[in-house]
């Protein structure tokens, strides 16, 4: 990170690395002589969280900024969908039938990356979770264009290290999800998912609902894979019950290729646009 210390005061850094070589006595060791911000145990107290938030929404924040990252393809998708080179691993047959989503997803984020490379790369720069399946398929389609892509992973009990093909200087690691799904959509201009589980459902149903609300601008909205889609959720009934109204399930589309995900983000009607009142309220 670039070192814009320019005050005349002794920096923070100089006085970090000056506490590795005081002299080793009962007070230097003591846990109360350790400067407040190298101090780990103190920073992981309860009561340092609203701090931890700050400095997860901060420094990604900074980095990205200082890498010219103005707007993102935000990638959403299941972990466990293999590459199809690799079918032959998929748990079921459905995980099976689904690596063909891996392709797509790969050719996606390789054409909207060479888009972005031809205006300069500081627009639509791909962002995905950072993990396996459809996120290393994002990761591997920016390396396939010659381009740099976002990774925005989590900490998680049984979690690997991150894909190898995101860019390692804009790979990052979240403690906090809310912080994450903060990074994921406030430089989205487009919002795709693919087929997944949990994880995929919260981050789309999150999305959609600021849309919704009037809380965050509408941008395409994709949904990879129309079978699979219609049947783990009956949007209809959602809006036949009154819960959402009709004009809801046109904040999004279903798609199933990459090249119709592209067309349907180029004749996008109203991106930009906020909802000034909520249909059906």
């Amino acid at each position: 990170m670039k070192d814009d210390h320019t005050h005349p005061l002794r920096h923070s850094g100089e006085d970090r690395a000056a506490t590795q070589h005081v002299p080793d006595t009962p007070q230097t060791r003591a846990p109360s002589y350790k400067l407040a911000f190298t101090d780990d145990d103190f920073m992981c107290r309860d009561e340092l969280r609203p701090v931890r938030w700050q400095l997860e929404l901060m420094k990604p924040e900074l980095l990205m900024n200082a890498a010219d990252v103005q707007s993102t393809v935000v990638m959403f998708g299941g972990a466990r969908i293999p590459d199809p080179v690799n079918k032959n691993t998929a748990r079921t047959q459905t995980l099976a039938e689904l690596t063909a989503f891996y392709d797509e997803a790969r050719t996606f984020a390789r054409m909207m990356t060479e888009r972005s490379l031809r205006d300069g790369g500081r627009d639509n720069v791909v962002v995905t979770g950072g993990g396996p399946g459809v996120m290393e398929a994002g990761n591997r389609g920016a390396v396939d264009a010659g381009g740099r892509s976002i990774g925005l992973n989590i900490v998680l009990p049984h979690e690997q290290a991150p894909n190898e093909y995101v860019t390692p200087d804009l790979c990052f690691n979240f403690h906090y999800f809310a912080t994450r799904k903060m990074h994921f959509l406030m430089r989205a201009s487009v919002i795709t998912v693919f087929p997944g589980g949990f994880g995929t459902l919260d981050e789309m149903f999150e999305a959609l609902t600021l849309i919704q609300t009037g809380r965050m601008a509408r941008v395409p909205f994709l949904l990879f894979g129309r079978d699979f889609w219609e049947k783990i959720i009956n949007w209809d009934a959602l809006a036949d019950a009154g819960t959402i109204s009709p004009e809801d399930l046109e904040l999004f589309r279903f798609v199933d290729t990459a090249e119709e995900a592209i067309a349907a983000i180029d004749a996008w009607d109203g991106a930009g646009q906020k909802r000034a009142e909520i249909p059906g309220r």
